[in-house]
């Protein structure tokens, strides 16, 4: 690990890492995000009745499709070829979480044989699936919040196997 932001050079402006020298390697991040909500809003998700259709399976989509586009988002971040993203979205009821919360737990599984990590791939991911369900349900329930955007898990590179410890 450096000490030194890597996407600032000597001058202190902001650019985009050379990686031109890295060496292809197969990278793994896994990353999460839960939206909590109202349990009335959970059981309309739940039992398939949301005005605007399949919550999760929209979330699934929007979370890989924002994988695939993270780079067009995050300005400094490599455009990647992508060779997976798996998005899970579980529901979450009472006495599950420490907090006392229920939602949707959101988890992203990004891939990648390449020169640079997929990190924010995955990341963006489980954030944009959480907005979808905000998306989707805040007809019914503007207070829902997204919490505990984090890294779970990153493999691969120089720097090896990381592991959020708890």
């Amino acid at each position: 690990m450096t000490d030194q932001l890597t996407h600032i050079d000597e001058n202190g402006d902001v650019r985009m890492v050379d990686v031109s020298q890295k060496a292809d390697t197969e990278r793994v991040a896994v990353a999460e995000g839960f939206i909590s909500m109202k349990p009335e809003t959970l059981a309309l998700i739940v039992e398939g009745r949301a005005a605007k259709g399949d919550v999760l399976a929209c979330a699934r989509v929007a979370g890989v499709m924002a994988a695939k586009k993270t780079s067009e988002l995050i300005p400094m971040c490599h455009p990647l070829n992508i060779t997976k993203a798996k998005v899970e979205c579980a529901p979450v009821t009472d006495g599950e979480r420490a907090d006392g919360r229920v939602g949707i737990h959101v988890t992203c599984t990004c891939g990648v044989t390449g020169k640079t990590g997929i990190e924010m791939e995955a990341l963006t991911a489980a954030s944009v699936a959480c907005l979808t369900v905000y998306d989707m349900c805040k007809a019914v329930d503007r207070g829902m919040e997204i919490v505990d955007v984090r890294l779970l898990k990153k493999d691969g590179g120089k720097t090896g196997l990381w592991l959020r410890e708890e």
